[in-house]
């Protein structure tokens, strides 16, 4: 049987001392839209493992990087942004094979009906004068 994956939560307190910062910095990096803990019923912030993750990556960049919060906030919205395109991207390439698929057990059609792109006859229609000569009017 598969395990759960768990739901835990931590408080500021235990956040600030596994990280080595100070509880207000957890509070600034909240009221600056960097990290979005829950909150208990008493109003205590519950950061879960997903929040974590995130604090790392800021961490990372300040840190190690020296990016300041407001690169840290243009670089977090640009990785979620990235995120999206990327599950867009993976949509579409699904359709895409899916309807490549389907094209291929179809009995065979014309190469034109079967073509993703249609195709265009480029021969001159019979009777039509193909030589370099012009006509004059």
């Amino acid at each position: 049987m598969a395990k759960a994956k768990s739901k835990a939560a931590y408080m500021i307190s235990a956040v600030a001392e596994q990280y080595a910062i100070h509880p207000q910095t957890l509070r600034l990096y909240e009221r600056e839209g960097l990290l979005k803990p829950s909150r208990s019923e008493g109003n205590t912030r519950l950061f879960t493992d997903g929040d974590l993750e995130r604090l790392e990556v800021i961490l990372h960049l300040t840190r190690d990087l020296g990016v300041n919060l407001a690169g840290v906030e243009i670089i977090l919205n640009m990785r979620e942004k990235m995120g999206e395109m990327q599950t867009q991207i993976q949509e579409f390439i699904s359709t895409l094979n899916r309807e490549l698929a389907a094209r291929t057990t179809r009995p065979q059609e014309s190469a034109e009906r079967n073509s993703l792109i249609p195709v265009v006859n480029l021969r001159a229609p019979a009777g039509s004068s193909s030589s370099g000569t012009r006509r004059s009017r």
